[in-house]
């Protein structure tokens, strides 16, 4: 429902090696890259994108993404990107919001 959050789980924990890429319509909305310090969200991740300015949350245990006060416009896929272990895997969340 709008309003409520969201949360993209991974399923999995990460180390510090361990890259993790959020996308949304081909936009890089988060990422953490092996350097926590170089963990970045929205804006930060892609300069003039501010659909979700303030209200994405990158877990660094676990690289889930939380949406914040979702709004309709949220909806869409979300593609998370995993690299482990020198292999990619690949995951698509389909949002709705109401």
């Amino acid at each position: 429902m709008e309003g409520d959050s969201v949360i993209l789980n991974t399923g999995v924990v990460i180390n510090h090696q361990e890259r993790v890429k959020w996308y949304f319509s081909d936009t890089r909305i988060a990422q953490i890259t092996g350097d926590l310090k170089k963990m970045c969200t929205d804006v930060q991740c892609h300069e003039g994108t501010e659909r979700f300015k303030d209200r994405l949350k990158l877990d660094q245990q676990t690289g889930s993404l939380t949406i914040i006060n979702s709004i309709t416009t949220d909806s869409g896929a979300y593609q998370v990107e995993l690299f482990r272990n020198s292999k990619i895997s690949e995951n698509i969340f389909i949002v709705t919001v109401h």
